[in-house]
């Protein structure tokens, strides 16, 4: 029985993709291990969004070396498809599978058995235009199941259109089939991910249904007490889909929408969908309806042509915004991408400086959302995250919470009611409400 193990960079569509994976190779009988357990076979699922993606996969490819020096290493993900012969002239590397090969890597590379040459098997972009079922599974107290792939629009900075291809879904029935399965294990929350998850319902290149089908759909699915929704484009979170939303039986108030800019003139040089009125609007809705709701944010910094006057207006919409959070990206040069060709480049120290500038807005805007909710009762789904004898988990709104550790409690959902926020920035909890019953 061979042994392999994996390693995921990035996303969580690509963890949810790495762990279909896994199974696909635990089902043909292979053993699967940890990175360290001396392996047979190495999967390394790349990223192309995060910096430095080539340092990344020759220092994985390395380690993995140093621990199996005989493994076989296949590389797959988005970073394979976007530079399929860079990673083949990595030392170590064995094979690289484009898109429309990685799901089909078991039969694509003949047993694993070395060979002089590194085989690469990375088709034209064109050529992903199946969609692959994906959901992770055994690894954490939640699952990312993947409803969506690929991307239709040609945001100026972004290589994912070519990495994933064109925009392509599940059907519906497929997705809540794959829900009733996660349904039968322990798993007590479900997040659905993708690529551009707003733009479900494009099967065979032609659209057949909306987000907001689905998401009335896997409502009604029962067994699993929690969904929640990944990364949405504000053009494409409907007034429907937040009202559903606020009535619903199992989706959470949380929603993270992609802002990108606070500067209608870099949205425009972005070849965003939307301007910053839409998204005041949206933001709007969602605290109307839900004034608990958690709302997080991705920004980029230092997009060419950002003037200072630009980032103050994004600085300041984003400050005057009742949100709970940001990501915050430094904006890197990509090639292939519009972008790469702007002037107006600016310069990588200012970039870090209003990067650093986001970060401490959104550590504020944090503790604020969090005081908001002090005193108030929530749901918490607890984790096996413990650290110093307290243990963690989420509310439904998506606040941290610390309560002392209990093993009862792993995996369960609780009701508790948030007490103050200590020093780490962990909201704790009013502990008489995790006693139970004695009989």
């Amino acid at each position: 029985m061979k042994k392999v193990a994996f390693y995921t960079l990035g996303c969580k569509l690509n963890y949810s993709e790495t762990s279909t994976i896994s199974r696909m190779f635990e089902q043909k009988g292979y053993q699967k291990v940890s990175f360290e357990e001396n392996p047979d076979i190495y999967i390394i699922n790349t990223c192309s969004v995060t910096e430095n993606a080539d340092k990344k996969c020759k220092k994985i490819v390395n380690e993995a070396k140093k621990i199996s020096p005989n493994s076989y290493v296949a590389i797959i993900g988005c970073y394979a498809q976007l530079k399929p012969q860079e990673i083949a002239e990595i030392k170590g590397v064995d094979a690289v599978l484009g898109a429309a090969e990685k799901f089909r890597l078991i039969e694509l590379l003949d047993d694993f058995a070395h060979a002089q040459e590194t085989k690469v098997l990375a088709s034209e972009i064109e050529e992903a235009t199946v969609f692959n079922t994906a959901f992770s599974m055994h690894d954490r107290t939640r699952t990312f199941l993947k409803v969506q792939d690929g991307c239709n629009y040609g945001c100026a900075f972004c290589t994912i259109p070519l990495a994933r291809g064109k925009s392509r879904s599940d059907s519906v029935e497929n997705i809540l089939q794959a829900a009733r399965e996660i349904a039968d294990t322990p798993v007590k929350e479900v997040v659905l991910t993708g690529v551009n998850i707003g733009d479900f319902g494009i099967v065979d290149g032609k659209r057949k249904v909306r987000f907001a089908d689905l998401v009335r759909a896997l409502d009604e699915v029962d067994g699993i007490p929690r969904f929640r929704i990944s990364s949405i484009e504000p053009n494409l979170l409907t007034n429907e889909i937040i009202t559903f939303v606020s009535q619903s039986k199992h989706f959470v108030p949380h929603f993270h929408i992609p802002l990108q800019s606070g500067s209608n003139t870099v949205l425009r040089k972005m070849g965003r969908r939307y301007l910053r009125e839409l998204y005041e609007d949206r933001v709007a809705k969602i605290k109307t309806l839900m004034p608990h709701c958690c709302i997080g944010v991705d920004v980029i910094v230092g997009f060419p042509g950002e003037t200072d006057e630009h980032f103050l207006e994004t600085y300041q919409f984003l400050n005057e915004l009742p949100i709970s959070y940001l990501h915050v990206f430094t904006y890197s040069e990509r090639a292939n991408t519009r972008a790469v060709e702007m002037d107006q480049v600016v310069p990588m120290k200012k970039r870090n400086e209003r990067s650093k500038m986001l970060r401490i807005l959104s550590e504020k805007k944090r503790r604020k959302f969090y005081e908001e909710n002090l005193n108030e009762s929530f749901a918490v789904l607890f984790e096996e995250d413990i650290e110093d004898g307290m243990m963690h988990g989420f509310t439904e709104n998506y606040i941290r919470v610390t309560a002392k550790y209990d093993p009862l409690l792993i995996n369960e959902i609780k009701t508790v009611t948030l007490k103050e926020i200590n020093e780490r920035g962990v909201v704790e909890v009013m502990e008489p409400e995790f006693q139970y019953e004695k009989h």
